[in-house]
């Protein structure tokens, strides 16, 4: 276990950590060109890559991370790698799969490089890069084809390829943990863990794991159709550094699903919401001091460890989440009696 394991861990113990915020709000803002994201290295490509926010950590480093740097400077622990979309499957839609380690590896280093900036200035308060492995645009579980519910477009060995190729570089670009993030699916969260379990024991390191789903809408339930109870026995194998939902809802509409989560969960419990729902034209409306006020409570009420933003947030929403719960106690982690808990769409215990 790395002493950067053990720093935050005993972080976790004495306050509530901050996530950064949205890195696709950001970069909209900045506004690049396709020229901007093809940069010098992919001049000579045929297709059209404007959009493909991930290549900007080769293409256009020093934006990424001035980035990682606001962000860090709002008062952000951990800082997540703009490597959301960087696998194969993700990657296809540019032509670009054969990019996978390199654009990871890139990710976590300048990631890296803004977190060793901000914990010089601050020794006392250490800064994280958790390298992020995102969903996908694909499901193993579900049919994309309704006329054919046995049909899958991919497999779990399709999806732990891509995965592992995506950790090695997010490990070998220097990040300190890594995050399986907006779950929406728990058989390819299954699959990232298996592939991340794989690369720890190809490469004799073990970095903490952060689980991160989301609740798609009203129904309570993740896509493949878990309550959040469910969710976390699927996954507690993994014995993860927390576990946590993100995105899809805004903070007003999470919070329930955060309350059942804080009660079953025998680690810390994360929540990184978007900045209230999207309006018609699919933007966010909601203030830093809106979300703010919705995470304060949460932490008053004793249901989190780690907060942060998800779509639409920016360092204002950051640095007021930050102000808002310094000095809050975080939610105390409980303890429970061995017992099976199983899982399939609903939770099943065994007395």
């Amino acid at each position: 276990m790395t002493n950067k394991t053990e720093l935050l861990k005993q972080a976790l113990k004495e306050r509530i950590l901050i996530l950064d915020g949205a890195m696709g709000t950001m970069i909209q803002a900045r506004k690049f060109s396709e020229e901007d994201f093809r940069g010098e290295q992919f001049k000579h490509l045929n297709n059209e890559i404007k959009g493909n926010n991930d290549i900007l950590a080769i293409t256009q480093p020093d934006a990424i991370c001035d980035i990682h740097k606001e962000y860090l400077a709002a008062g952000s622990d951990i800082i997540e790698t703009n490597s959301f979309n960087a696998t194969s499957v993700s990657q296809a839609d540019y032509q670009m799969e054969d990019v996978v380690y390199d654009l990871n590896f890139a990710c976590a280093k300048v990631a890296r490089k803004a977190a060793d900036e901000y914990t010089a200035l601050t020794p006392d308060k250490p800064r994280f890069v958790a390298g992020v492995l995102g969903p996908t645009s694909r499901t193993a579980s579900l049919s994309p084809d309704v006329k054919d519910p046995a049909f899958r477009n991919i497999s779990f060995n399709e999806l732990v390829e891509t995965y592992t190729e995506a950790t090695r570089g997010l490990i070998d670009g220097g990040s300190d943990l890594i995050l399986i993030e907006t779950i929406f699916d728990t058989l390819n969260a299954k699959a990232a863990i298996f592939a991340i379990e794989g690369v720890f024991e190809e490469k004799s390191v073990e970095l903490p794991i952060m689980i991160s789903g989301t609740i798609t809408d009203a129904s309570g339930r993740t896509l493949s159709g878990q309550t959040p109870e469910a969710f976390w026995y699927s996954v507690r194998h993994a014995n993860p550094i927390s576990v946590g939902f993100n995105c899809a809802l805004g903070a007003a509409e999470l919070r329930q699903h955060i309350v059942s989560l804080s009660k079953v969960a025998d680690v810390p419990v994360s929540a990184h919401p978007n900045a209230g729902l999207p309006n018609e034209m699919g933007e966010y409306d909601e203030t830093p001091e809106e979300t703010t006020d919705h995470l304060k409570e949460w932490a008053q009420s004793g249901l989190v460890n780690i907060i942060g933003g998800c779509c639409g947030t920016t360092p204002a929403h950051i640095k007021a989440m930050a102000d808002a719960v310094e000095g809050i106690a975080p939610r105390e982690i409980p303890s429970f009696d061995p017992q099976m808990r199983l899982s399939g769409l609903e939770p099943f215990k065994v007395i």
